[in-house]
């Protein structure tokens, strides 16, 4: 292996903003911020969210953010402040390296994820299964 998952996420720390819990929580009650929780549905269902985070498969983010893609999701072209969360942060990291790159700004991403947020005794939101 030329480059582990552990370079690759360290070099993507080392490119985006990263926020903590507090900063995060502030984000919510931001108008000027999207929350946006990358799991998988199964993780959503099982853990929940944060309050009001809009989900976004990691699988499909760079297609939602691309205005020239078929699969474009409106609220990536609504000029706020994108924030970034995964279980753990590392998955955010690669995401938010990856968005940044292509042109979306602002973007930053939770540090130490969901696991961070509701160690921290965190509101969260119960996701139902559809």
């Amino acid at each position: 292996m030329k480059v582990s998952v552990k370079q690759l996420v360290d070099q993507a720390m080392s490119e985006i903003e990263t926020l903590d819990v507090a900063q995060a929580r502030a984000a919510i009650d931001d108008p000027g911020s999207v929350i946006v929780d990358l799991r998988d549905i199964r993780e959503l269902q099982r853990d929940g969210k944060i309050p009001g985070a809009v989900h976004a498969p990691r699988g499909m983010l760079e297609f939602w953010v691309d205005p020239d893609s078929e699969y474009h999701r409106d609220v990536f072209s609504s000029g706020k402040r994108f924030v970034f969360y995964c279980a753990k942060g590392h998955r955010s990291a690669l995401a938010t390296q990856q968005v940044q790159r292509m042109g979306l700004a602002p973007v930053g991403h939770i540090g130490g994820g969901f696991e961070a947020w509701s160690e921290s005794g965190m509101p969260v939101e119960k996701v139902e299964k559809k």
